[in-house]
């Protein structure tokens, strides 16, 4: 009885200094759940609304019920990570933090826009962010902990697929397999030079007082994402950015002088130091790209055809082809193969690759090799010759243990995860003070466990 009483009254304070705090900012607040100790507050729920809404997130029911209990079920992880003593780099939360307000700003258009939109100045929107990104971090790590051993066998996974409703044997689509031979044209030394006069001019009248950086960047800048932000990128490490551009914008110390010219994949640079953070850095950059004249296009599309023709002949074998003839850094030490980010296999559906590629890939049967054809790379958005070779089709299916043996065995230890998960959070919620305020209790949670009878 003590120990209800005690928590009746630490609730009771709770409520009166929310009440009181929100009173001071005449917003209208109430906590609407404890679980422990840890309160949740409406407008916690109203700020995960807000985001979810504006990252494009789905959420599967009554927003007052569902979003609740993921805090629920946060406030759990984190009760327990203090217990463990999990902890998350304040670095790798500061990355990712940026990293999202980039984001943002990239989709409202300007930093003022997204101040407006959540009321909130940028400051006010990072330190919230930080929050709840070193959160989920934390959670992260706490499921991993709990779930990180999980190993299915092959026995396993047979006995799993035999039981499997045939209604809920997922029907896998029709997928292609692809070798790629690609070249870039050859950019003349005039247009080069022409590129590099160009930003030179522009850093000129920058260090001269002239003109702006960032209206330059508005105007000419050729970069999509950053051009309409003045080419501010926003902080980033290292790792985040081309090799050549990083070891430049890393180098750089006087905000007012602006880089030499740069080379990367995508073209040429010239950058402006913003600020530095540590072990990051937020820049600014324009982007200038040497123009393709059609005889250029030309010139590269002739070299491949005289590649395929090698291969259609039988006088060098595909493989031997991407050795001798490929630019494609990601490919040419697999024989071409080109391997998809999203499963980290070679397998994509037709809408999973570049639309120039999808269409050869399309009309062309396994083992043959296609003319020349224009593409754009979408990794660094150049213009580049290629000839493709289909190396395998699969028609659309149902899954089957000889075909699809790694997607059942994914099926099956996500299942598995999903169990150790749900067994951990209901002898949690046993263990665990849980209040949920009346008016929040009428729902169709996904674990029932938090009204106790």
């Amino acid at each position: 009885m003590r120990y209800i009483a005690n928590r009746l009254s630490f609730l009771f304070m709770l409520l009166l200094i929310v009440q009181f705090g929100y009173a001071q900012s005449n917003v209208i607040d109430q906590v609407i759940w404890v679980v422990g100790d840890e309160p949740i507050l409406l407008s916690d729920v109203e700020n995960q609304k807000l985001q979810m809404q504006y990252q494009g997130d789905k959420i599967n029911g009554d927003p007052d019920c569902v979003i609740p209990e993921q805090i629920a079920i946060q406030k759990l992880f984190l009760h327990q990570a203090k217990i463990d003593s999990v902890t998350v780099s304040e670095s790798s939360v500061s990355a990712e933090v940026d990293r999202r307000i980039n984001y943002f700003i990239s989709q409202i258009g300007s930093t003022e826009k997204l101040e407006e939109y959540f009321n909130k100045t940028l400051p006010q929107i990072r330190d919230q962010l930080h929050t709840t990104v070193r959160d989920e971090m934390i959670v992260q790590q706490m499921q991993q902990k709990l779930i990180g051993d999980v190993e299915v066998t092959p026995e396993a996974v047979r006995k799993y697929y035999m039981k499997l409703n045939p209604d809920s044997i997922p029907t896998v689509p029709a997928t292609v397999e692809a070798q790629i031979i690609t070249q870039y044209p050859v950019i003349p030394q005039s247009e080069i030079d022409r590129i590099k006069a160009r930003l030179r001019s522009f850093a000129n009248r920058v260090d001269s007082g002239q003109v702006d950086f960032a209206t330059l960047a508005m105007l000419y800048s050729e970069d999509p994402g950053s051009a309409q932000h003045g080419g501010e990128l926003g902080f980033l490490g290292r790792a985040q950015l081309d090799p050549a551009f990083a070891n430049v914008a890393f180098s750089l110390t006087n905000p007012k002088k602006v880089s030499r010219v740069v080379q990367t994949e995508y073209g040429y640079h010239i950058i402006q130091l913003i600020a530095k953070q540590g072990d990051r850095v937020d820049v600014r950059h324009i982007l200038l790209k040497p123009q393709i004249t059609p005889e250029e296009e030309q010139t590269v599309l002739h070299r491949l055809d005289s590649v395929a023709t090698l291969v259609h002949t039988n006088k060098m074998t595909f493989d031997e082809a991407v050795m001798h003839f490929s630019m494609d850094k990601n490919t040419v030490m697999n024989n071409g193969l080109m391997m998809n980010s999203s499963t980290g296999d070679s397998k994509f559906e037709l809408q999973q690759l570049p639309p120039e590629i999808a269409k050869q890939a399309n009309k062309l049967s396994v083992g043959e090799v296609s003319n020349a054809f224009l593409m754009i790379n979408p990794e660094n958005n150049r213009e580049e010759g290629a000839i493709i070779k289909i190396k395998n089709k699969i028609p659309s299916h149902k899954a089957n243990l000889s075909e699809d043996y790694q997607l059942l065995k994914a099926m099956l230890e996500a299942q598995e995860k999903r169990d150790i998960i749900s067994d951990w959070i209901a002898k949690r919620q046993k263990d665990t003070y849980i209040y949920i305020a009346p008016g929040w209790r009428n729902c169709n949670f996904k674990y029932p466990g938090w009204i106790k009878k």
